[in-house]
């Protein structure tokens, strides 16, 4: 009966955290937007306008993505339709 509770109890937690759980978005996706938000953080400076501490968060994070993006694509030896990029 104990084991039965705790089973339901898991459960019901991993559907919460599964549902609660934000859409992400595809990586190519991701990767755009955070061109884009690169690109307005950019135009801000030289804007002089100020970024809070969540905006310079979002941003180191989206420049981590596109760093792990351009690793992976000097990597690749085709391209997304499997043709060969030399």
């Amino acid at each position: 009966m104990l084991v039965c509770a705790r089973l339901a109890t898991a459960m019901i937690v991993a559907l919460l955290l599964l549902i609660s759980a934000p859409a992400r978005a595809d990586g190519r996706e991701e990767l755009d937007a955070c061109q884009l938000i690169i690109a307005r953080a950019a135009q801000a400076t030289q804007a002089g306008t100020a970024s809070s501490r969540q905006d310079e968060a979002e941003l180191q994070r989206c420049r981590q993505i596109v760093r792990d993006w351009m690793l992976r694509e000097s990597r690749m030896s085709v391209d997304e339709q499997g043709r060969p990029l030399r």
